[in-house]
């Protein structure tokens, strides 16, 4: 069997099976509409740590501990890790998964690093390259304010098209080839299109829903295209981290090309927050926003079977600090995992 279909995406011929995952979310994702979902919510975002990074690391640690705890798994079964955050030099995840002494690859995709991570990790099982692997992403508010906005204590006021860096982590854990009689997966990858980089010359960094729509709107039609499908063929097309405003642009883009996913379409970033009530702007955004949507929200219908098949499309804007204050334009690209019910 060809594996390879179309320009940009994967079927896998050996399905690759999530086992077990795991959600750790702050004190506001805490008092939104999914907070009953959630496997840990945080006293405090401090999480018990002395500095906002710490907290940071502090949630991935707790993340792939209760994910390996849940798909009774530990660190010595994981052949690899994939791990990624927001962070200059991916910080958050080289203190916080130090310990459990597993192979590690590093991964920015910005906000899209969960779709980087668990396609990455999805290809390594199914090939046969490792029995179990695990897939780490998380993302802070204040660490991410500090580093790419403005200081807390400047208390600057945001546009209602900012999205608001959810305070989360979400761990998955992988296994090539099943032992049904041990071990019962929560869904199946079958397949991934991996997104190329998309440029519409947007310079507002807060409005990152208009930078990433294009990204997001070239994946969905990519993976429809590659697997010889219509939007009606998903049960769900969930987009990570578009907000209201990226939503409506996402629509708009993918009209024009023919495609009509308003039935079918959920955005993580829409979810998570009550974007009435909790002063989200936009809605959510970071790595933690898919992340922690997908393992709390998510693979339960699918592994129920209330869902048959998913794509899952996180999306990410690729600037930094320098490149924003010299006056680049914002990237963005966005990675899609096809998740099906194993029901």
């Amino acid at each position: 069997m060809n594996q390879q279909i179309g320009t940009g995406s994967l079927r896998f011929a050996e399905t690759p099976f999530i086992i077990g995952s795991a959600s750790v979310v702050g004190t506001k994702e805490g008092e939104g509409p999914l907070a009953e979902e959630f496997d840990c919510i945080g006293e405090t975002d401090k999480f018990g740590q002395s500095t906002w990074e710490a907290a940071e690391s502090s949630l991935q640690k707790e993340a792939l501990t209760l994910a390996l705890g849940k798909s009774g798994k530990n660190s010595e079964d994981m052949r690899y890790l994939f791990a990624g955050d927001l962070l200059g030099q991916l910080i958050a995840s080289s203190f916080g998964l130090k310990t459990f002494q597993i192979p590690l690859f590093g991964l920015f995709g910005a906000c899209s690093t969960c779709g980087e991570a668990l396609a990455l990790s999805a290809m390594t099982v199914a090939a046969g390259y490792g029995d179990y692997v695990a897939a780490v992403t998380s993302s802070h508010f204040a660490s991410a304010e500090k580093q790419f906005r403005f200081p807390l204590e400047y208390a600057n006021q945001r546009p209602v098209s900012a999205t608001w860096t959810v305070t989360g982590a979400g761990a998955f854990i992988l296994a090539g080839k099943m032992q049904k009689d041990k071990e019962k997966p929560l869904a199946k990858i079958t397949g991934i299109t991996t997104g190329k980089i998309v440029d519409y010359g947007i310079k507002d960094s807060m409005n990152m829903g208009a930078a990433m729509a294009p990204a997001a709107c070239e994946l969905i039609a990519q993976n429809l295209k590659d697997f010889g499908r219509q939007p009606s063929d998903y049960d769900r097309i969930i987009t990570g981290d578009l907000g209201e405003v990226g939503q409506k642009i996402l629509f708009d883009l993918l009209g024009e090309k023919g495609y009509d996913i308003r039935n079918v379409h959920e955005d993580c970033g829409m979810l998570i927050y009550d974007r009435k009530t909790q002063g989200v702007g936009s809605g959510g955004s970071g790595c933690g926003c898919a992340a922690t949507t997908l393992s709390a929200h998510f693979l339960p219908k699918l592994a129920s079977g209330q869902l048959k098949r998913i794509l899952f499309v996180p999306t990410g804007a690729l600037l930094s600090t320098v490149s924003f204050n010299e006056g680049e334009t914002i990237p963005a690209i966005a990675h899609g995992v096809v998740l099906e019910s194993c029901g």
